[in-house]
C-alpha cells in the first residue's frame, strides 16, 4: 500500500493542462471582476449598507468602505499576473487573500461559486502552475515540462466533489418526486424564445430537470475521468451550462466550471491549446523583443511532505465538511444548520417575512423596527429567512438602542417562512429574547421545526 501511494505521489505527467487551466483561470477571474465592478455592485453590496452580516467566527473582517476598491484592484492585477504566470506564487497567495477577505465582509453576497473560487485559489497555491509557459520561466531561463501528477489530479478531485457532491444534494424528496423548486421557477421563464411558454410550463419538464440534473450532477466526474466518454461528458458539461445560464442568474459559474473541465482532457489537446495562444501572443514577443533562452528541466518541489500534508488536511476537510448537517436534528432546508459550503446548489426557495420587536424588561411598551432603516433590500431578503442572519441582525439591534438609551433591552422576532411552495409557518419562537442567544454551532432551539420531513442526503 506505502508502496503504491510513493509510487503515485513521484509519478510525472505533462505540465500543459495545469497550464492552461491556469490561464483559464486568471481570465475567467479577470473578467468576473471588472464584471462585478461594472455592474456597480461593489458599491451596491459592499459600502451602501450600514450594517455587515458576518460569518461565525469571523466579527473581525471589517469593511473598508471606499477601501474596498482597492481589494478589487488587487484581485485584477494578480488575476493579470496569474494569467501570464508572473510571480505566481505570490500573485495566487495575493488574489486568495484579497478575494476571500471580499467574501468575508458580509455573507449576504455568499454563493457557493464564490466559495468555490475560494478554495480553489487557495489549492493553487500549493501547485506548481507556472512550470511551463509562464513569464516565470523567461525570467528564470527554466522551464518544467513534466510536473508531479498529483498536482493535475488535485484539480480534478476538487471539480470531482463538486459535481459529486451537488449531485447527492438532490437525492432528496422535494427535488426529486416534487419538482421543487423548479416547479416554482421554470413557468416564470416564458419569454425565453421558443421554449419559454411550452415547454417550461410543463409539469414533465420539471421533472424531466430534476432528475437529469441529479443524474449530470453524479455522472459527470465519471464520464469526464474515462478517455471513452470524456468527450461525450464535455459536450454535456457545456450543454448543461450554458442552458442553466440561460435559465437562470448565477453569473460566470457555468463558464468557469466549462474551462476547468478542459484538465480532465490529455496533454496533447493542452498542447495544442498553447500552440494556438503561442500564434496570437508572437507579434506580443515581437514588439518588445522577447528572447526565449529557456532551459528545460525536471521541476522539484521544496518542501513536498508540508505541501501533500496541507492538501490532505484541504481534501479531507472538503470530503466530510458537507455532511456536518448530520450533527443536528432539524431538518436541513428549513433550519440551515450546516447548510452552507456544502455544494447544495438552488435546492431551496424561500420566502420570508421578518419583523422585530423591542422591548424595555423594565416596561410594557414596546414598538416594532423598520429593517429598511438598518438593512438594504438584499439584506432583508436574506435576512428574513436564515436564522443566524436573524439572530445577528437582533444583536445588533440590541446593541443600537441601549447605545440610545433604552434600559435592559429585549429583541423578539416575528418571523413566517415559506419553504419550497408550501404555506408560511412560524419561524422563529417569538416569546423568544434573542438579545440573550448566544451564536454558536449548536442547534438553535428557537427555531421552530417544520414538523416536515424532507428525505434524502
Amino acid at each position: 500500500m506505502n508502496s503504491k501511494i510513493n509510487n503515485y505521489i513521484n509519478s510525472y505527467t505533462n505540465a500543459s493542462p495545469l497550464a492552461v487551466f491556469r490561464i483559464g483561470f486568471g481570465l475567467m477571474m479577470l473578467y468576473s471582476i471588472i464584471r462585478f465592478w461594472n455592474k456597480g455592485w461593489i458599491h451596491t453590496l459592499y459600502i451602501e449598507p450600514k450594517f455587515h452580516f458576518k460569518y461565525y467566527g469571523f466579527d473581525w473582517v471589517k469593511d473598508l468602505g471606499d477601501f474596498t476598491y482597492i481589494l478589487f484592484i488587487i484581485c485584477i492585477i494578480t488575476s493579470i499576473f496569474i494569467t501570464i504566470g508572473y510571480k505566481y506564487r505570490l500573485s495566487i497567495i495575493l488574489f486568495f487573500l484579497s478575494f476571500t477577505y471580499i467574501e468575508l465582509i458580509d455573507k449576504t453576497t455568499y454563493l457557493n461559486h464564490y466559495y468555490f473560487i475560494s478554495i480553489l485559489s487557495f489549492l493553487m497555491i500549493f501547485l506548481p502552475a507556472n512550470a511551463y509557459f509562464s513569464i516565470d520561466n523567461i525570467l528564470r531561463k527554466k522551464s518544467y515540462k513534466v510536473i508531479p501528477k498529483w498536482s493535475i489530479d488535485c484539480i480534478k478531485l476538487l471539480l470531482s466533489i463538486v459535481y459529486f457532491y451537488s449531485g447527492l444534494a438532490k437525492i432528496n424528496s422535494d427535488w426529486l418526486l416534487n419538482a421543487m423548486p423548479l416547479k416554482l421557477w421554470l413557468p416564470s421563464k416564458y419569454d425565453i424564445p421558443l421554449i419559454g411558454e411550452t415547454f417550461m410550463q410543463q409539469q414533465w419538464v420539471h421533472y424531466f430537470m430534476s432528475w437529469g440534473g441529479m443524474l449530470y450532477d453524479l455522472s459527470i466526474p465519471f464520464l469526464l475521468l474515462y478517455k471513452k466518454t470524456r468527450i461525450v461528458g464535455f459536450i454535456l458539461v457545456i450543454f448543461f451550462h450554458l442552458f442553466t445560464g440561460v435559465l437562470f442568474p448565477i453569473g460566470m459559474f457555468p463558464y468557469i466550471m466549462i474551462v476547468g473541465s478542459l484538465i480532465f482532457f490529455d496533454s496533447d489537446i493542452h498542447e495544442k491549446i498553447i500552440k494556438s495562444i503561442e500564434k496570437i501572443i508572437e507579434p506580443i514577443k515581437k514588439t518588445f523583443k522577447i528572447k526565449e533562452n529557456i532551459k528545460e528541466e525536471k521541476i522539484t518541489i521544496k518542501n513536498r511532505k508540508i505541501e501533500l500534508s496541507i492538501i490532505s488536511v484541504f481534501f479531507v476537510i472538503q470530503l466530510f465538511l458537507p455532511f456536518r448537517y448530520l450533527l443536528y436534528p432539524s431538518e436541513l432546508f428549513w433550519s440551515e444548520e450546516g447548510y452552507r459550503f456544502s455544494w447544495r446548489v438552488m435546492l431551496v426557495e424561500k420566502i420570508g417575512y421578518t419583523s422585530f420587536k423591542i422591548k424595555s424588561k423594565n416596561n410594557e411598551s414596546y414598538f416594532y423596527v423598520n429593517n429598511e432603516e438598518f438593512l438594504t433590500s438584499f439584506q432583508v431578503k436574506q435576512m428574513s429567512f436564515q436564522p443566524d442572519f436573524i439572530l445577528e441582525y437582533a444583536h445588533y439591534l440590541g446593541d443600537y438602542y441601549t447605545s440610545k438609551g433604552y434600559d435592559e433591552v429585549e429583541v423578539y422576532a416575528d418571523s413566517y417562512v415559506s419553504l419550497n411552495g408550501r404555506t408560511n409557518k412560524r419561524f422563529i419562537n417569538s416569546e423568544v429574547d434573542l438579545y440573550k442567544e448566544k451564536e454558536s454551532f449548536k442547534n438553535k432551539k428557537w427555531i421552530i421545526p417544520i414538523n416536515d420531513e424532507i428525505k434524502g442526503f
